[in-house]
Formats: C-alpha cells, sequence, structure tokens
C-alpha cells in the first residue's frame, strides 16, 4: 500500500505516505523482449490518490521525498490550497520529523542554521552563510548503544533540510542513499525520516495530526515506541518558536 488515509473532510485530505513512494510520476526505461528500451510510467502518490479515491481534482500544497515516510496535506479546493500555500510561506504550520541516525551528534539538541547550496549529483550541502537560511531546530536522545533518536522541527522547507542538516551534525540518517556512505546505507531496510506530526489552522479551525511511523525494522521495535512516548503532542515540548 502506497499511503493510508489518515484525515478527509470538505478542504483537505491528510495522509501517511509510505516508505519508497515517489510523490511525483515517474517515467522509467524497460527492457522489451525485442531488446529495445521502452519507457514506462511509474504513478506516483497523489495520481494513485486521485484515481483510487475517485477525485476530479487534488492540490498538492507540499511535498515529501521518496525516502520520507509520513503525513502529507493534499487541498482539495483551489481556495483552500492558495491558503495552505500561504500558511506555508508564512511559516504558521508547525511541522514535526522523526528520523533515526547511528552516529552521534555533535550536539544532543540545538539549531542548524545555514544556506543550503547545490553539491554533486543532485545532492544539496549547508554553508556557514546565512542569507536565505534553512533553520532547523532538534532535540535527541539514544536509543541503543550506537543508535539515536531525532526529534526535529524544521521552521522553512528547503529541498533535503532535514536530511542535510543532520549530516552536517556527523549524524546522516540511517538508509539514506544519498547522505549516507552508500556501502552503510544498503544494508537497511529504509530511510529512516517520518513526518511524524502537524499542526495548523484554517478557516478558523484547528488541525493536529500525529503520526507514528508503522514500517521500518527501528521504527517498530519496542525501544522506539517508548522513546517516542516522550515526544507525544511535540507541540506541547518545549521547543522554540521562531
Amino acid at each position: 500500500m502506497s499511503y493510508r488515509k489518515i484525515f478527509e473532510d470538505d478542504f483537505l485530505l491528510v495522509v501517511d505516505k509510505s516508505f519508497g513512494v515517489s510523490f511525483h510520476n515517474e517515467i522509467h526505461a524497460e527492457n522489451s523482449t525485442l531488446s529495445e528500451d521502452k519507457d514506462i510510467t511509474v504513478k506516483g502518490l497523489v495520481t494513485q490518490i486521485k484515481e483510487q479515491g475517485d477525485y476530479k481534482e487534488l492540490f498538492p500544497v507540499h511535498r515529501l521525498d521518496k525516502m520520507t515516510s509520513g503525513l502529507l496535506v493534499i487541498a482539495k479546493r483551489l481556495d483552500s490550497a492558495q491558503q495552505l500555500t500561504r500558511l506555508f510561506e508564512q511559516k504558521d504550520i508547525e511541522k514535526y520529523y522523526l528520523a533515526i541516525s547511528d552516529r552521534k551528534p555533535k550536539k544532543k539538541q540545538g539549531w542548524v542554521i545555514g544556506d543550503m547550496e547545490k553539491s554533486r549529483r543532485g545532492s544539496w550541502r549547508l554553508t556557514t552563510s546565512k542569507q536565505n537560511p534553512a533553520k532547523t531546530y532538534f532535540v535527541s536522545k539514544a536509543l541503543s548503544e550506537g543508535r539515536r533518536l531525532f526529534l526535529l522541527k524544521p521552521f522553512t522547507g528547503k529541498t533535503h533540510q532535514i536530511r542535510v542538516a543532520l549530516k552536517s551534525v556527523g549524524s546522516p540518517i540511517v538508509g539514506d542513499l544519498r547522505y549516507q556512505a552508500s556501502e552503510v546505507a544498503e544494508k537497511y531496510d529504509r530511510g529512516y525520516l517520518h513526518a511524524y506530526a502537524m499542526r495548523f489552522k484554517l478557516a478558523g479551525k484547528l488541525y493536529q495530526f500525529e503520526c507514528p511511523p508503522l514500517s521500518g525494522k527501528f521504527f517498530t521495535e519496542a525501544l522506539f515506541t517508548e522513546a517516542l512516548l516522550e515526544y507525544k503532542e511535540p507541540w506541547g515540548l518545549s521547543l522554540p518558536s521562531l
């Protein structure tokens, strides 16, 4: 299953995206029986939801990387999409992510702030300049010897922001084929990044969602489940705001 429905009303749809599912349609080359390359289209998440739910129109207002599972909000009306887009642009949507790393960070919690610039082969890196910086705050706790849980609150929405932020503090996400050493990342059953919780107001109504991860060996073991209790209702934690 590529997603499961979390919530729906007249204005929006909230789903839990599965790990490994692309947000957009993808074109793949496939060898035919005639030894010629054929292009096939693999339907992305929004296309699948639209077809399976028989929606006439859906309006994506944000996205998740292919390796990231978790909460995704999709507007069902143009006016709702415009309002949600403004909320994202004005940073009026609280978002919280969960990640696991097998490396101890340079600091247990704090800000990661810096401009992001393109690196090699579609990757990004954090710089020391702060002209238009990515801003992320995180807290972390040990799960076991050699494994650590991170709760992250991004205040901006840059490409690969959380993945780059954790790499910059010495704790790349396990299973991240782009930012963890490939020979190490390939050993894991998934990339361990999950969009965990979200809160915002739309048309005077408060929406808040919490969605623990349901797949992945490290996300479903007892150590993780027990540790996650400390991060329940993360908007109630003493985390900073801009």
